[in-house]
């Protein structure tokens, strides 16, 4: 968020295992946040250490937490188009891994989602910094009486971490330009 403040964009790729579930969460998650907190020039995008598809169960939660997502393609990896209300942006999602064309490259945060996605891609390249912050699994639960539940926690629990994030970032963000702005006055 450090570049927001000096004018510039904070590029923020999302990353698990699959870019099916958790990834694509967080992805929608940090930009409901930035949206909601006012916090500008925030890019948000998601991939995987392979690419599988957007899982339904997860477009699943999405929408039951209110974005609006709808089948843009077909086949084995179909794309969606998702958004939120007027001011959000709508985005296409798709499984794909982390460096797909679609991703930034190079000077970009890398959010890893899951322990396996932390264990398996030590190194994100191009990534000016990376944070670990796993969630479990809700596949974990496919299949139970308790799938629905455990897509809908996992979707609400990402939301909280993500909403959490972007508030303190935008409060650190104003806290330096307050410290800026004391050193350096306008006359």
């Amino acid at each position: 968020m450090k570049k927001t403040r000096t004018g510039g964009y904070a590029r923020l790729t999302v990353i698990c295992t699959h870019n099916s579930r958790r990834s694509h969460m967080g992805q929608l998650w940090l930009r409901a946040a930035a949206t909601y907190y006012g916090v500008g020039g925030v890019a948000v995008f998601s991939g995987g250490t392979e690419a599988t598809a957007f899982n339904p169960r997860a477009v699943a939660a999405l929408k039951r937490a209110g974005f609006k997502l709808h089948r843009a393609g077909g086949g084995e990896n179909p794309r969606y188009e998702a958004s939120y209300g007027k001011t959000f942006p709508s985005v296409i999602m798709f499984s794909k891994r982390f460096d797909h064309s679609d991703n930034p490259k190079e000077g970009f945060a890398a959010v890893m989602v899951c322990s396996d996605a932390d264990a398996t891609c030590p190194v994100a390249p191009g990534a000016e910094g990376r944070f670990s912050v796993p969630f479990e699994d809700p596949k974990n639960f496919d299949g139970t009486p308790y799938e629905q539940s455990a897509y809908d926690e996992r979707c609400r629990q990402i939301a909280r971490e993500m909403l959490f994030a972007v508030r303190h970032a935008k409060q650190w963000i104003l806290e330096d330009l307050e410290k800026s702005n004391a050193l350096h006055p306008k006359n």
